[in-house]
């Protein structure tokens, strides 16, 4: 058997020394789980909608942070654009995320058959502003249970931005932001992330703001 030599003459030879490190990085995965455990309970409660939202039928999502309803709360019934409260999507025109964004949010807001998509009705909860300065009204999307804004932003497809005086979820949608840069979700994978906001985007020469 091959003697061990000691790197000093105590406490510790190179196996000791290796057992050591492991144990050490070990117990900061432990850490780790136990932190990632706690802020993914944190992100994922879920409380119910106010009562004083409507329920509308979703006619088609216009992108990731922008859906069109059809109202039948109002005589005659009409169709609304809907801007999801305290996200930004990226822009359609910013590949591979702005698609992304727009697929996402149709997945989650529709029953698959088996030839098709089918949206759903969701429930749009208010905040202390009812439409932003392009007649959208301004709204939490609810649906199955769960937060669409703050789904969106902790599966990594959307950013959060607050814009006060709308901010009854800030807080929900920023720890969502939080656990999905943490983990390296979508656009916050470090292999291929964004680089740009939405906004930076848009400022770009060669796609200037519609």
């Amino acid at each position: 058997m091959q003697k061990q030599y000691c790197l000093y003459s105590k406490p510790f030879s190179f196996c000791q020394l290796d057992s050591y490190f492991r144990r050490a990085a070990l117990s900061r995965l432990r850490q780790c789980c136990i932190f990632f455990s706690c802020l993914l309970l944190l992100v994922g409660c879920q409380s119910k909608p106010a009562k004083n939202g409507i329920t509308v039928q979703v006619q088609r999502v216009v992108s990731g942070q922008t859906i069109e309803v059809l109202n039948t709360n109002q005589q005659p019934p009409g169709i609304e654009r809907v801007r999801l409260i305290g996200i930004e999507a990226p822009d359609l025109k910013q590949q591979p995320w702005g698609l992304m964004a727009q697929n996402r949010l149709e997945k989650m807001i529709s029953v698959a058959t088996s030839q098709q998509l089918v949206l759903q009705p969701v429930f749009l909860e208010p905040d202390k502003q009812e439409k932003d300065s392009f007649g959208r009204w301004l709204a939490y999307v609810w649906y199955d249970g769960k937060l669409l804004n703050e789904q969106l932003v902790k599966d990594g497809y959307v950013l959060s931005a607050p814009r006060s005086p709308n901010d009854k979820y800030d807080e929900r949608i920023a720890r969502a932001q939080e656990y999905a840069r943490i983990m390296g979700y979508g656009i916050w994978n470090p292999l291929k992330p964004m680089r740009l906001t939405p906004a930076e985007f848009r400022r770009l020469p060669l796609n200037p703001t519609p």
